[in-house]
């Protein structure tokens, strides 16, 4: 498929495409487009660790690598934040369709009320009952949104849009379930949509198998949509990144600016090896799956060079955003001890309570610096540089409409942060270092019924099944990152005033919680003693 690729890109360098993009702003004196291009490359289930490149950092704000930072392989990552911004603290929420809906409106799980992912054929609570006790899992809140997405939603790709992008969507969608119009991107402000459907994992990365055509895994279904790569050795990854470029040059036809929602659905099980890289995980002592894992992280990052590759042999590559971001926590196959393994340093894998179930990783930097490119001067990114500040998954909303200049209807509430000046490199007094994350569901072999709230370096938690003080738990990460030290009982004022906190933030979202003998299991702030 190397092969293929360069053919397809020879072709599109010299081809109609280019010319007519070309010859159009030749007419217009050379001008570039009227917006930025704009890529969010969101990667399903990659953790903070699955990199590469150091996101974390050491005591002096210096990336700081880790044993897995050795394990993957991801140049074209080390490319990006070679010229980007990082930030070590960024969230999504702990699965993947609350963060998914997140990102296109702007909102915290607990205001759309999608706090679980999305079964795509009957509601969780039906669906849990198999998997728990009767009286566990129907204490999940009747009242959450489990039809995801809907037509009359408000999405980033509506408003952008409405200001002149051609809005594809590629990959994962997992907006919505099946027979829902939320299903179908197109129905959310998508102009194209390849490959997304209500599904939230292939039946398969082989296109010898059709991409799961005879999968009958719970959730994992056929990819629809890529007919013409079935019978072939095409991975899904790349498979869906030739889509993508096929997808930009008929932006560049229409001489329309264009937002690439590149959504793909790896690094989610089945964590089939990915052939082309396979070789360089051998004999390196980790076991097979943990193998295939590497090889999804490096096809997405061979992925995302293909891309920023494209881009520069379009000319269009200092016009485009690029925003590089993972869904939830890492759900690497990686044996470890007392939770920590996947994310490790951090405690927890995706859909859990700890910062590695939540912990992700975020790049933001433009195809190409250029300094005299009029909208790297509107939105001037330092290369290689690290913020510590909290940043969120529906930061992206605000942020990327105030960088085009696409209004937001006063009645719809955001309640992400613009980012534009931690981006450039400033500091922002206005910024709010917090997170709420909140799942008031069961989930099998995770942590279940809890809400966390980050604000600043503390980080408070409560879990509603349980009794007294065994509710509730408190944590300093600057100093105990991997959530080993509980200090809830050594510090009750800061306790009940962060919890107190949470409360507001919940109650302020209009947030569903739990059910107790059919009763809303409200949170209980505790007395700070």
């Amino acid at each position: 498929m190397r092969t293929e690729f360069a053919r397809l890109k020879r072709r599109a360098v010299v081809g109609p495409a280019l010319g007519g993009a070309l010859l159009a702003w030749a007419c217009a004196g050379g001008a570039a487009p009227d917006k930025p291009n704009i890529i969010v490359f969101l990667v399903d289930d990659m953790g903070l660790m699955d990199t590469s490149v150091p996101m974390l950092t050491d005591d002096d704000g210096r990336p700081q690598r880790h044993p897995l930072n050795d394990w993957y392989r991801t140049p074209n990552m080390e490319r990006l934040a070679a010229t980007g911004m990082r930030f070590s603290n960024f969230y999504s929420h702990s699965v993947c369709s609350p963060t998914r809906i997140s990102i296109m409106t702007g909102q915290n799980a607990a205001r759309h009320r999608t706090t679980d992912y999305i079964n795509p054929w009957q509601d969780n609570r039906t669906l849990d009952n198999q998997a728990f006790p009767l009286a566990v899992s129907q204490r999940g809140p009747p009242e959450w949104n489990w039809a995801g997405l809907k037509k009359r939603d408000l999405t980033m790709a509506t408003l952008l849009r409405q200001v002149g992008y051609r809005t594809i969507h590629v990959g994962k969608a997992h907006f919505a379930p099946f027979d829902h119009e939320g299903a179908d991107p197109l129905n959310l402000g998508f102009d194209v949509n390849v490959a997304g459907s209500a599904i939230g994992a292939p039946g398969s990365y082989r296109g010898q198998a059709d991409y799961g055509k005879e999968s009958k895994r719970l959730l994992a279904r056929p990819v629809p949509g890529l007919d013409k790569y079935h019978g072939t050795d095409t991975f899904l990854t790349e498979a869906l990144t030739l889509e993508a470029v096929s997808e930009v040059d008929r932006a560049l036809d229409e001489q329309k600016p264009f937002f690439l929602y590149m959504s793909h659905y790896a690094v989610h099980s089945p964590f089939h090896s990915d052939a082309r890289f396979a070789a360089r995980y051998r004999d390196r002592g980790m076991s097979n799956p943990a193998q295939n894992y590497a090889t999804l992280i490096e096809g997405i990052d061979k992925s995302l060079g293909d891309l920023i590759d494209h881009l520069e042999a379009k000319g269009i590559a200092e016009d485009t955003l690029i925003i590089f971001l993972g869904d939830n926590g890492g759900d690497a196959p990686l044996a470890g001890t007392d939770d920590i393994s996947s994310s490790a340093p951090l405690r927890g894998r995706k859909g859990s309570k700890w910062e590695g179930g939540v912990r992700v990783p975020f790049i933001a930097a433009w195809g190409k610096p250029a300094a005299n490119n009029r909208w790297q001067k509107n939105l001037p990114i330092p290369a290689g540089a690290i913020r510590h500040e909290v940043g969120v998954c529906y930061d992206l909303f605000p942020t990327i409409l105030d960088l085009v200049a696409a209004p937001v209807p006063a009645d719809h509430p955001v309640d992400g942060q613009n980012l534009k000046a931690l981006l450039i490199g400033q500091s922002d007094p206005k910024h709010r270092n917090s997170f709420l994350n909140h799942y008031p569901h069961p989930r099998r072999g995770e942590s279940h019924f809890f809400t966390t709230w980050r604000d600043g370096d503390w980080k408070v938690r409560y879990e509603y099944l349980a009794e007294g003080d065994k509710r509730y738990a408190l944590y300093n990460l600057a100093e105990d990152p991997s959530e080993s030290r509980n200090l809830a009982s050594e510090n009750p004022e800061r306790l009940a005033s962060m919890t107190q906190d949470m409360v507001h933030e919940l109650e302020s979202m209009e947030a569903v919680y739990p059910l107790q003998a059919g009763h809303s299991l409200e949170p209980v702030i505790p007395n700070s003693r």
